[in-house]
């Protein structure tokens, strides 16, 4: 048995989700984001909403890290089927250098919450991590569309009560649903785009920081896919920010 295997041993379940209850809460999202830490593409922000009182397990499902390709993309369908609502949510490359990371952030959190509100209001949100990049009140207006700072671009945000949790893609089974969607449509959309910029290997790479996505950034220059505010290539720059791997 590999170590990944073993890892996967101890499954997420709704135990969080349905303590929720208490406060008399019966839809709860979950919330996680992935392309964090890429130098190319967007960062995807994941939502999957569960009614308490009709919610049960979901066999297969844990944090999109765990699961190969194939396990994730045959998860989808039943993960859309089993929630009552879903969504993700994208922020390009382009925003992330005009706005950081962190609005990027919110801005697709944002898109994402928007979309399942057509399908239901969550009573509250369970955020991957321990910093509430998703709530209303921690983010304003955030994209305009002139320089007279009245029309927004973005959706309000979240206004639902939002609880973060280290870890809680390996503990709560809507996290970890979301996880899985994000991650699936963002590497399906590198995917598509290594099609026309196969020298950087996103089919494979997804646009995370390997040795060779770094040489092939140092050999042809940046794409208009890549964050050009990170540092990029194998030189360092005093302007750019460091990237991240990860999945």
């Amino acid at each position: 048995m590999t170590a990944r295997r073993t890892r996967r041993s101890a499954a997420p379940d709704l135990s969080f989700e349905r303590s929720f209850a208490v406060d008399g809460h019966r839809y709860i999202a979950g919330c996680d984001e992935v392309g964090r830490g890429a130098l190319a593409g967007p960062v995807s922000v994941g939502i999957v909403v569960v009614d308490l009182d009709a919610a049960a397990g979901l066999r297969g499902v844990r944090d999109s890290k765990l699961l190969l390709p194939a396990e994730r993309e045959a998860l989808v369908p039943r993960i859309r089927r089993w929630s009552v609502a879903s969504a993700v949510g994208h922020a390009s490359a382009a925003e992330i250098d005009a706005h950081g990371l962190m609005a990027a952030l919110r801005a697709a959190g944002s898109r994402a919450w928007s979309a399942v509100l057509g399908t239901v209001t969550p009573d509250a949100v369970i955020l991957d991590g321990n910093h509430d990049w998703l709530s209303a009140r921690s983010q304003g207006a955030l994209f305009e569309t002139d320089g007279d700072g009245a029309v927004p671009v973005e959706p309000a945000g979240c206004t639902a009560p939002v609880s973060t949790r280290i870890k809680a893609d390996l503990k709560c089974l809507s996290v970890a649903a979301a996880s899985v969607l994000a991650k699936v449509e963002r590497d399906a959309l590198m995917v598509s785009l290594a099609a026309s910029y196969p020298a950087f290997g996103w089919d494979g790479n997804k646009g995370y920081a390997t040795h060779a996505h770094r040489a092939a950034i140092d050999a042809t220059g940046a794409s208009e896919y890549h964050r050009k505010s990170w540092r990029l290539g194998s030189q360092d720059r005093p302007d750019m920010l460091r990237g991240e791997s990860g999945g």
